[in-house]
């Protein structure tokens, strides 16, 4: 275990998990080098089906460099419609390509529009929207290039194979080493010296909400979230608004420096960029009820897309989750099996059999009667160690893990009560995986390196990727 870049700390990723040294490179050097493909779960009429009963025309979109927001809001223009009426099962990177679905409630296959660097397939109709989660996951093929030490990718992979398995998995390979072999139902054997796995095989890393959660450029959604639960509507807005970072361009530093200097709205919306349209929708609705009212404040968040509001609270937990696994991993408890007191979610029966999935409807606490059992089912892949996503509804680990859930929330100053919020932004809370596992396949072309995986829904590529790069993540 070693620090992370200081910017990933800024969100709660402390550590990387691998010791072994980067090999640093660069993602995204064009968007064909990072693909995503959506494993789907949303089922569909015919496109000829009733539109009476369905109304929602459902079409797979391959998107190049696109942000998925910003697609959706090209459409509805394209369309004369509301950015309401699109809905997608999950937001993607940029500077990719991506294959998706995205559902339109009210439109017919032939007022679908044409879009730069957008194909656009019609699949179905359905009786609902998709919404946020509708998906099973994302297949992942991803170009790192012009590696600096591409030798110590193999390194990276031993360290996160031992992750996936602990103390545990160790202890059953030591067991089987000193016992006659039938030749089958063998783990693969670690990779000698620089030698990459020949096949896939099955890595691990801490289930890190990752960088772009918080914004990958300006990290910041967590710190609007956080005011946001603490009802401080001012503070938000300023966080959103103001609170310039080094890494952006000199006249948004400015502009962003200005609003925090001055609280002058007017002044800011001459001279914040015309790029930063939120920013800028924040201005005029303070600008227009005058800005010094809670009220005023409120409003302003509140003009932002419904899904932005609700990505802000999503953040605030992201955060507070991030910091939970940190402390976990600084303690040193396990990540593949509980401790007692832990809370485990169990295997979700729906879920694809080579894509496991939690079911947090069925979450059970460990007590040290029950600990062997339940470290049995995680060895198997039929439960999974959990952390919180804080809400109104949190029931806070016992044991050690509580002690860590408990620390974390004093320290940024919340409780689960908190989240009671108005509108978008209330959350009852859920429970995540602590650790996600993928059966990794990487290939080296001279100093580039190509990572093929999958991860299920809410997963983070680049969570796994940091752990062979360890360098910025801006790279």
């Amino acid at each position: 275990m070693r620090e992370a870049h200081p910017i990933e700390r800024v969100v709660g990723m402390e550590y990387y998990v691998s010791d072994a040294d980067g090999v640093g490179g660069h993602l995204r050097a064009s968007p064909e080098d990072f693909r995503v493909t959506e494993l789907e779960s949303f089922d569909t009429a015919p496109v000829d089906a009733d539109t009476g009963g369905y109304p929602h025309l459902v079409f797979r979109a391959q998107l190049r460099d696109w942000d998925t927001n910003d697609f959706a809001s090209a459409l509805s223009d394209k369309l004369g419609i509301s950015r309401e009426r699109v809905s997608w099962a999950g937001t993607k990177d940029k500077r990719a390509v991506t294959r998706q679905l995205f559902s339109v409630k009210g439109v017919d296959p032939d007022d679908l529009p044409e879009l730069d660097a957008a194909d656009i397939d019609v699949v179905g109709r359905a009786g609902r929207p998709i919404l946020f989660g509708d998906l099973a996951g994302n297949a992942f093929e991803i170009v790192v290039r012009d590696a600096d030490a591409p030798e110590n990718a193999a390194s990276v992979v031993t360290d996160l194979r031992r992750f996936a398995g602990g103390e545990a998995r160790e202890s059953r390979r030591d067991e089987r080493a000193s016992e006659p072999s039938s030749g089958e139902g063998t783990e693969p054997r670690e990779p000698d010296g620089d030698a990459l796995p020949d096949d896939e095989t099955t890595v691990a890393v801490p289930n890190y909400f990752g960088q772009q959660r918080f914004g990958s450029r300006r990290p910041v959604t967590h710190e609007v979230g956080l005011a946001i639960v603490r009802e401080a509507w001012k503070d938000a807005v300023l966080a959103y608004v103001g609170n310039p970072h080094e890494r952006e361009p000199e006249a948004t530093q400015a502009a962003r420096e200005y609003v925090d200097e001055t609280e002058d709205w007017q002044g800011a919306l001459e001279r914040l960029p015309r790029a930063l349209g939120y920013e800028r929708s924040m201005c005029h609705t303070l600008v227009d009820n005058g800005g010094e009212t809670a009220a005023d404040f409120r409003e302003a968040v509140e003009t932002l897309p419904t899904n932005l509001q609700t990505l802000f609270v999503n953040a605030a937990q992201s955060y507070v989750f991030n910091r939970i696994l940190s402390e976990r991993l600084e303690r040193g408890l396990p990540f593949d099996r509980p401790v007692e007191g832990d809370v485990v979610c169990f295997r979700d029966s729906e879920a694809p059999a080579d894509l496991p999935l939690p079911d947090t409807d069925r979450i059970q606490r460990v007590t040290g009667k029950r600990l062997r059992t339940v470290e049995r089912h995680c060895e198997r892949g039929r439960a999974f160690v959990t952390a919180p996503l804080v809400g109104t509804e949190t029931e806070l680990a016992d044991g050690e893990a509580g002690e860590i859930e408990r620390e974390v929330l004093d320290d940024v100053g919340l409780e689960p009560n908190d989240f009671a919020l108005p509108g978008e932004f209330d959350s009852s809370g859920t429970r995540r995986a602590v650790q996600v596992q993928t059966e990794l396949s990487v290939e080296r072309d001279g100093d580039d390196l190509t990572f093929e995986f999958s991860l299920p829904k809410g997963s983070y590529a680049t969570v796994l990727l940091r752990e062979f790069r360890k360098n910025d993540p801006a790279k």
